[in-house]
């Protein structure tokens, strides 16, 4: 069910240019648009209803190299990307929707595991690998429309936009369910480790 006053507030929230307000944007403008989590998914989610805890870039920095925390460090530092949060008067609505939190919050955590980079193609990789892992209806519908606008928008890419969304689907049907996974818990390990434990 679309919530219009809840997408106002969203675009309020983006436009404050808040690093911390992304998190919040991301949040409020999936669950105002009525991403919801398939039913067989969203059971599987329990054990990350109301899990958001900070994630100090820092901090992962100075594990060893290889580990998970550092590669996912080194990830955002070197696209210049800051961890979602979420601010505590949001809580309501992502334990409501933990879906929207859940994607928001593991959308690099994932680029990372799957080794998609940041641009048209690796985000396409990324979402082909959601789509497979069928969290919702509405990233299905997001990758059909990113299949036909991608090649548009980066025709130097196209051929590894295909690529990709042929190995995200491939990986997403392989794995398993990374969005219930407390990745924020295993950053110490090494990052091949993560990803045979995950079906990577």
């Amino acid at each position: 069910m679309l919530r219009p006053k809840q997408l106002l507030e969203a675009i309020r929230r983006v436009r404050s240019q808040s690093p911390t307000h992304l998190g919040d944007f991301a949040v409020l403008k999936a669950d105002a648009l009525g991403a919801q989590a398939n039913p067989e998914v969203l059971a599987q989610l329990e054990p990350v209803v109301g899990y958001y805890p900070p994630i100090d870039l820092e901090a992962l920095s100075q594990l060893p190299q290889g580990s998970f925390g550092y590669e996912y460090a080194h990830h955002m530092q070197i696209n210049h990307l800051s961890p979602f949060t979420v601010s505590p008067d949001l809580d309501q609505v992502a334990r409501r929707n933990v879906f929207a939190l859940r994607y928001a919050i593991t959308h690099d955590i994932f680029h990372v595991l799957l080794g998609f980079d940041t641009s048209y193609a690796g985000e396409i990789g990324v979402l082909a690998f959601a789509a497979a892992q069928n969290y919702s209806r509405s990233q299905r519908l997001g990758l059909w429309l990113a299949s036909a606008l991608y090649p548009i928008m980066a025709p130097g890419q196209i051929r590894n936009i295909f690529a990709n969304r042929r190995r995200g689907l491939a990986l997403g049907q392989q794995a398993r369910c990374l969005l219930s996974v407390r990745f924020e818990e295993l950053w110490a390990l090494p990052l091949d480790t993560v990803k045979q434990d995950m079906g990577i």
